[in-house]
């Protein structure tokens, strides 16, 4: 069957793969690379940063990480880092999708995928070139008269769907040198999280979170907030040098929406956990696809 997947970020990318591992002809049209995608921008760390209880988050994220450890991937490494919640807060409704979770007072240890996501979207990009996957850099102004359809064009996803649900999320991030971090760490005790993700080459620092923006410039008050939370969390980037400064539009709803309606099926609204959930939602986007 010829299937057409609108998007070309890590949800896109993961569903043309699955689709095409399944045997489907497959044409990924997207209106930019993946390198110029909001997934690209995001820090990388494994675990629903979201505060919106749902089981199939929980099972898509073990799936991801599954597919993760056999993959064998660059960019993509586990390592154990440590996550801070608020004074007396429960055990975070995702812990079930970690395989080691161990807590004390309010600080959360375990291991997790770490992907540098601009090296992975390009490897994933060949693997999906590899299995014959057709790419075409076009925008989609309608999802009409493309036949069976996956709908994951993140934030232009609602658009194509009709779907006024969808909102933009400005998230900034900063990248400092990497200093040699061991591990990644997460501060969820106050209202914004902050976050310190090591990739080797570089840190990304974050975070904010901007309902409705719609610009990607990024502002230098803002970094400079960031860069002293981070240092506040982790003391070895104290003399780390900035790199730079990127901001991305999180495709947010308030669940995300995986259903097929008709010939389309849609699969968006992932927010900033689209790295967490990929893989979970491409086998569940290719089950829909062929009607299992």
């Amino acid at each position: 069957m010829r299937v057409t997947v609108a998007g070309a970020g890590i949800i896109g990318l993961s569903c043309a793969h699955r689709l095409a591992e399944a045997g489907h002809d497959v044409v990924l049209a997207a209106a930019a690379p993946p390198g110029e995608t909001t997934s690209a921008v995001a820090g990388g760390v494994l675990y629903p940063p979201v505060r919106r209880p749902d089981a199939r988050i929980v099972r898509w994220t073990a799936a991801t990480l599954a597919v993760l450890r056999d993959q064998d991937a660059p960019g993509v490494r586990f390592c154990r880092g440590r996550v801070l919640l608020a004074p007396g807060a429960p055990d975070p409704w995702w812990l079930t999708a970690m395989t080691d979770p161990v807590r004390d007072g309010d600080r959360l240890d375990f291991t997790t995928a770490l992907v540098d996501t601009p090296v992975y979207l390009d490897w994933l990009l060949n693997r999906v070139n590899a299995l014959g996957v057709r790419i075409e850099y076009r925008p989609l102004t309608s999802l009409d008269g493309l036949g069976p359809v996956v709908n994951a064009a993140g934030l232009g996803a609602g658009r194509l769907a009709g779907d006024d649900s969808m909102v933009p999320v400005g998230g900034q991030v900063v990248h400092l040198a990497d200093p040699g971090l061991p591990g990644f760490a997460v501060d969820e005790s106050g209202p914004g999280a902050t976050y310190v993700i090591p990739h080797g080459t570089h840190v990304v620092c974050g975070g904010t979170e901007e309902p409705g923006r719609g610009d990607t410039e990024p502002n230098p008050g803002v970094t400079a907030d960031i860069v002293r939370r981070a240092r506040e969390l982790e003391p070895r980037l104290a003399g780390a040098r900035v790199l730079r400064s990127l901001v991305g539009l999180r495709p947010f709803r308030r669940e995300v929406r995986l259903e097929r309606t008709g010939d389309v099926v849609h699969c968006y609204g992932h927010g900033g956990a689209g790295i967490t959930l990929a893989w979970g939602c491409a086998a569940d986007v290719a089950g829909l696809v062929s009607g299992s």
